[in-house]
């Protein structure tokens, strides 16, 4: 597959990661609901209330790699119309400190699966996010009240 054919592939499958975000935001507020909905109960569940408060935490940590995933989602793009301005990338990065100056003129093949590496830990983060929504959902007070 040519370079630039495979960065457009990559840039495609990182613009999924915008997906994940949005799930995840909304599992985020999910949780923030569910802690405020504790606090305001006059029986509070320490354990509703931890799962909640982890259901935030791994949603901010998830929004942290969405941005970072969104930004490559896009330096694939731009990159894969023109891939002899790969070392105009890596000399950006470094001024803006986002790249120390050893990694630059890394081939595409290694910048490609650190991409992807970085799109797997999002989806994991949301799946830990999901499971422990599942945890308060199934850990709520009012859950045997609902038949």
């Amino acid at each position: 597959m040519p370079a630039d054919m495979e960065l457009q592939v990559v840039a495609s499958l990182l613009r999924r990661g915008h997906s994940l975000d949005q799930l995840s935001t909304g599992l985020t507020l999910l949780g923030v609901l569910f802690g405020l909905a504790q606090l305001l109960l006059a029986s509070i569940s320490t354990i509703c209330l931890l799962l909640a408060l982890w259901m935030i935490v791994l949603g901010l940590l998830q929004k942290y790699w969405a941005l970072r995933v969104a930004l490559d989602a896009d330096l694939f793009a731009l990159l894969a119309r023109d891939t002899t301005r790969t070392p105009d990338l890596d000399q950006a990065l470094q001024t803006l400190g986002l790249q120390s100056p050893k990694r630059a003129g890394r081939p595409w093949s290694e910048r490609r699966r650190g991409a992807l590496k970085l799109l797997r830990k999002q989806a994991w983060l949301l799946g830990a996010q999901a499971l422990l929504t599942l945890g308060v959902i199934l850990a709520s007070p009012w859950l045997p009240f609902a038949g």
